[in-house]
């Protein structure tokens, strides 16, 4: 029985060649973009799940509001981890890292400078999975000075040799560190990614036991079944006993003032999990990924496989009347509805194995495009092709059982007499999935229309500096007392028009200290802020402009207590842009010292220095040059210009290599991820209109054919060739155009909810839902056109003859 279903179904397979074509093609796309977007959506929702404790494992995050100011931060101080191991029966252990960045590395005569470094406590492996292929976890990191190194560093830097007891050199630290163990590679979907992991043991700060400030991520291992709110409900109480008491000294206030003065703050735990996709703290390891992003490609795979159905589910119901003396014949003949139901379903399954063996390849010659685009490292192996082989079987059972228990119930009477008609509801049904198929695609233009021009925003908004032709030399603290000397030196070459010294960038990896201010007499106006130490090069070199009061001078002695506001924190201040002149700040936790009075010389006009997802914040300039160059440069001869900076750089004999990078690229890496989602988007919507395009094809060309005779009566009674092809395509536009006005108002909701999350955003303007409008007609117009006009011109003659 079954071998006759596939013989059944092969033979109208090679009948309708056409059909079968569009549905295999269709399918084929559908199924494809669906499990690369399923692959990319799975690899999303992984991160740490790798870890055997990943489920009782949380992060500790600090959380301050004062004065307005906002500090939401993945790190927090020293002596967070042991305090809450010992207070809180909840906590199983508690372990921290501490990020170095990537420190130059020095074996025999060979440097390393591209391997992330991080200080960890001696459990560390306890904690988090990361097999041991070398060395014993529980003691790899109990003596000072020792490392555990992964797999490909360890090959790197020693080859086939064993790395065991091997020594390695960071040039800007004195003693060695000893190889004590080897684990594998980090992997992919984990939110840090370090090759060096050192023993945070003999470390002075890592024994501070300052709850004023830290860096340091603090993980605790949870006893299986803890709940976070009830050890979060304790954590007021373990800042009131270690904080409060350091808060009274430094400040001058008791927590209890401090906090009655509308400021706050603590601490809250993270789910590891819920790290890469859900946090929004500032300190991370690495970029995260969205959460909405991931549940926006996730709705684009179901709806591209949705419109890849529907296609199936239109043409076999248009094509009905074809088969219906088939169903008849089979009837009378004694086979049983659910027979027929089983044949048509085995049919539908072997389109769709046809439409799987072209989508297998497709996802094979796509994926590392994909990648490449995406920056993942998705992989098609033998799990996700079983995924792959069972996802096309339900495809193919979905997108066949209306049509199957359609087909099935013609009644045999009717149909061996001839007198079978397309019913009203099946027309009606047609329709109403032609109206969806391009609801989705109207909105998918939208959408895209909607993330490019934000993308386009962001990169032309007036930042309130000048990113372009600007050189950073983030190590150059590496020449130490020829710091000076060699940005003189670059000074005196043409092709540099200016320089700083200053670590402190408003984009890419910088320095941002929360700094607390209040003006000199109103000790209550608390302003929480970022602090930028900067010498009196930093504002012109960076494209910035004074709008009240100077710049820092070399002239005036007493700039070394003066301070430079943006308009942010003058307004927070209370004060206008000329008022704030002449006025006394007063810092709390300045790098002098508590409470030193500063004298406010000028206002800087507000700059992005943070993502243009967020509001700009209190800003405070302080004259105190930091290691870090910053060089503008005016010249079409970059690459001989950075020759000569290396020359340069080389002679001073740093033990450091050269290295510098372009701050225009250090702000287009900020929103990498918005513009991989918008690539991605805009590949996906040409695929999924691509698909329903295919499936309209189908209709109006099963339309044509069913009105064959209506077509060489129309034109023998004098209808022209426009007249024909208009009455052919006017139904399918009515139904494109009434999806536009269906997916307006839900795009326009759905791209708001977007833009919410960016402080500066576009404005979504009519012009781009009448683009999206219009555009889905042409292509629809386009596509019925061509079988459309192929009909009008067909000799009447031969269109009467038809039957």
């Amino acid at each position: 029985m079954f071998k006759n279903y596939l013989k059944t179904a092969w033979r109208n397979i090679r009948k309708n060649k056409l059909f079968s074509f569009i549905n295999i093609l269709g399918l084929s796309i559908g199924i494809a973009t669906c499990f690369i977007i399923m692959l990319y959506v799975q690899d999303e929702l992984s991160y740490d799940k790798f870890n055997k404790n990943a489920g009782n494992i949380a992060r500790v995050i600090f959380q301050a509001n004062i004065s307005g100011g906002k500090i939401n931060e993945s790190v927090s101080m020293a002596p967070v981890a042991a305090t809450m191991k010992r207070d809180f029966p909840q906590v199983q252990d508690a372990t921290r890292i501490l990020d170095d960045g990537t420190p130059q590395v020095v074996y025999r005569d060979k440097e390393f400078k591209d391997d992330r470094f991080a200080y960890v406590d001696p459990n560390f492996f306890n904690i988090f999975t990361l097999p041991m292929i070398k060395g014993d976890a529980k003691t790899a990191l109990a003596q000072p000075n020792t490392v555990v190194i992964t797999q490909t560093t360890a090959k790197k830097y020693f080859g086939n040799d064993n790395a065991m007891g091997k020594t390695i050199q960071l040039t800007n630290v004195t003693h060695p560190y000893k190889v004590t163990g080897v684990i594998k590679d980090v992997p992919a979907n984990s939110h840090f990614h370090f090759g060096i992991f050192a023993s945070m043991i003999g470390r002075p700060d890592a024994n501070s036991d300052s709850w004023m400030g830290g860096g340091f991520h603090t993980y605790l291992l949870l006893r299986p079944g803890t709940d976070l709110k009830t050890i979060e409900a304790g954590l007021p109480a373990m800042v009131k006993k270690y904080m409060g008491p350091q808060i009274e000294k430094a400040m001058g206030l008791t927590l209890e003032q401090f906090i009655t003065k509308g400021n706050s703050l603590g601490f809250a735990l993270q789910p590891l999990t819920a790290i890469h996709l859900y946090s929004d703290t500032s300190n991370e390891f690495e970029a995260g990924g969205n959460a909405t992003y991931v549940y926006i490609f996730a709705c684009v795979a179901l709806f591209m496989l949705v419109v890849a159905c529907i296609n199936f589910i239109n043409l076999s119901t248009a094509g009905s009347s074809k088969r219906a003396k088939e169903v008849g014949i089979r009837k009378v003949a004694g086979s049983g509805r659910f027979q027929l139901i089983r044949q048509f379903l085995s049919e539908s399954v072997l389109i769709t194995l046809f439409a799987l063996l072209i989508a297998f390849v497709m996802v094979k010659l796509a994926l590392p495009t994909f990648n490449a685009i995406s920056g993942k490292h998705l992989s098609f192996d033998v799990k996700p092709i079983l995924s792959f082989v069972g996802m096309g079987l339900i495809v193919g059972i979905i997108a066949g059982i209306y049509p199957a228990f359609y087909l099935s119930a013609f009644k045999p009477i009717v149909v061996l007499k001839g007198r079978l008609t397309t019913s009203h509801n099946s027309f009606g049904l047609r329709s109403g999935l032609v109206v969806f198929q391009f609801f989705i695609s109207v909105a998918l233009i939208i959408g895209t229309i909607v993330v490019y021009k934000q993308m386009k925003f962001m990169q032309n908004k007036d930042l309130g500096f000048n990113k372009d032709q600007l050189i950073t030399i983030p190590d150059s603290y590496a020449l130490g007392n020829n710091e000076k000397a060699f940005e003189h030196q670059m000074l005196q070459d043409p092709r540099i028009v200016n320089a700083t010294m200053s670590y402190y960038k408003p984009v890419g990896p910088t320095n941002y200290n929360n700094a607390l201010a209040y003006p000199q007499g109103n000790d209550h106006l608390i302003v929480d802020g970022v602090d930028f130490h900067i010498d009196e090069q930093y504002i012109p070199t960076m494209g910035m402009k004074i709008i009240s009061g100077r710049n820092f001078s070399r002239d005036f002695a007493t700039d070394s207590t003066a301070i430079i506001l943006n308009q942010t924190a003058a307004s927070a201040f209370g004060w206008n842009d000329e008022s704030a002149i002449g006025k006394t700040v007063i810092r709390q936790n300045s790098d002098r010292g508590n409470n030193i009075p500063f004298h406010v010389i000028g206002v800087v006009k507000n700059f992005n220095f943070k993502s243009l997802h967020q509001a700009i914040s209190p800003l405070y300039m302080s004259l105190a040059s930091e290691g870090g160059l910053i060089f503008r440069i005016k010249t079409t001869d970059v690459s001989g210009l950075l020759a000569t900076m290396k020359k340069d750089w080389d002679s001073y004999n740093t033990g450091e290599a050269f290295s510098y990078s372009f701050l225009d690229d250090l702000f287009n890496k900020t929103y990498a991820a918005e513009q991989k989602t918008g690539s991605i988007l805009n590949i996906f919507s040409v695929l999924t209109i691509f698909v329903a395009c295919l499936g309209l094809f189908g209709l109006v060309t099963y339309t044509s054919e069913q009105r064959t005779k209506e077509i060489g009566i129309r034109k023998v009674l004098g209808a022209s060739v426009s007249q024909v092809a208009q009455m052919l395509s006017k139904e399918f536009l009515k139904l494109v155009l009434i999806a536009s006005i269906i997916a307006f108002p839900i795009a326009w909701w759905g791209m708001n909810k977007w833009l919410e999350s960016f402080a500066y955003r576009i404005n979504i303007s009519w012009w781009i839902f009448a683009v999206a409008g219009f555009t889905a007609l042409l292509i629809a117009l386009l596509t019925i056109s061509f079988q459309a006009i192929k009909a009008a011109i067909a000799n009447p003659v031969d269109s009467l003859r038809s039957e």
